[in-house]
């Protein structure tokens, strides 16, 4: 990560924004710069943890979908729906955990159209291991105590249900 600037780099935009564009425009910016700064930072954290296993955090997901499953398989079609991404990420990310020997590729029983990502012995033990390192800190959150993490989910929560992400 590089190093820390001497000052906050959102609330200077946020400064400028509301010179330059009114102060209605700049908390909506703001908000959506502090998550995208937010998302790298612990997107940085998670890939350092998960280095060592040989994953990525899109890789790792991946391999959770597979890890939940109640049969250790997913079409890959399911897959990308439930992980939002398009075929090919999901393909990709697939190819990837094949060529680690954590998934393997099995055509579908009853669907010759359909591919299966399977999950292996050894990918279930990297994603016990990896999920445990990702536990071990926190997944990337500190220094936010469970009442901000639990207030985060709830703002999120509503702004996706509302944003169409899920019905309920």
């Amino acid at each position: 990560m590089a190093p820390a600037l001497s000052f906050d780099p959102i609330r200077e935009a946020a400064r400028q924004w509301r010179k330059h564009w009114g102060p209605a425009t700049a908390p909506p910016m703001a908000a959506v710069t502090s998550i995208m700064r937010a998302h790298q930072i612990v997107l940085a954290r998670l890939n350092e943890q998960l280095e060592p296993h040989g994953l990525t955090f899109p890789r790792y997901e991946a391999l959770m979908l597979l890890f939940y499953s109640r049969e250790g398989s997913l079409p890959l079609g399911k897959m990308g729906t439930r992980l939002q991404v398009h075929q090919t990420s999901v393909t990709s990310l697939i190819d990837g955990l094949e060529g680690l020997g954590l998934v393997t590729r099995t055509p579908h029983p009853t669907d010759r159209r359909t591919t299966l990502a399977t999950i292996t012995e050894q990918g279930t033990a990297t994603a016990r291991a990896a999920t445990a390192d990702l536990n071990a800190i926190g997944f990337g959150t500190v220094p936010l105590k469970r009442s901000e993490l639990d207030g985060l989910v709830d703002v999120l929560e509503r702004f996706r249900r509302e944003a169409g992400d899920f019905e309920g």
